[in-house]
Parts: structure tokens; sequence; C-alpha cells
């Protein structure tokens, strides 16, 4: 699938876990602002840069939802495979060493 597919399919899968999905240009503004997940008045709200490419938003918006329970959710097998590969390589970054409270140090 190509990345506006899956983006796509990432941000329906938002939707149904009711999220929504906004894009603003995050880089206009005075203070720096990075895309995430927050909440506003109850509803969770997943603020993406607008000027980010396709790939890096898939990836952001990924990010969110691989902490979300989504198991029993149709998604698209080429966006389930996507969250999957995103969440290995999340994972064989870290460093084998892992601190007791779960964060990683990776070394340069």
């Amino acid at each position: 699938m190509k990345p506006e597919q899956i983006y796509q399919g990432l941000k329906d899968l938002a939707d149904k876990l009711g999220i929504v999905v906004s894009e603003h240009r995050l880089s206009k503004e005075r203070l720096k602002v990075k895309s995430g997940l927050c909440k506003i008045r109850g509803q969770y709200v997943m603020i993406i840069d607008k000027q980010l490419p396709v790939y890096k938003k898939c990836t952001i918006l990924a990010a969110c939802l691989n902490d979300m329970p989504h198991d029993a959710i149709f998604v698209i097998p080429a966006v389930r495979d996507f969250l999957a590969r995103y969440r290995k390589s999340i994972i064989s970054i870290q460093h084998p060493a892992e601190a007791a409270d779960g964060t990683a140090h990776i070394g340069m």
C-alpha cells in the first residue's frame, strides 16, 4: 500500500478508538511544538504537524495507536502489518540493559 493509504487506515483506526486526528502547521507557532496525543475537554486529540512527510505522520500515529487496545478492532491487514513492524523497530532500538523503571538508555 502507498503511505497515503496507510496513513488513512491509521486515521480510521484512531477514529474507531475515539481519537480525533487533527493536522496543523506547528512551525508557525512561537513555541516549539511537536506532534503528539493530548486530551482536550475529555476528548483524545492527536495533533500532527501538517508539514511532515506522510511516512513520518504514519510513524507518529502508529506510536500512539500501538499503546491503545486495538486488537479487537478490524484493521486493514497492511495497516496492522505497519503497526507490527513499527512496534518491532522501536523494540529493536532499545538498549539491552533496560532500567528498572522500564526506560531504555541508548548510548551513542
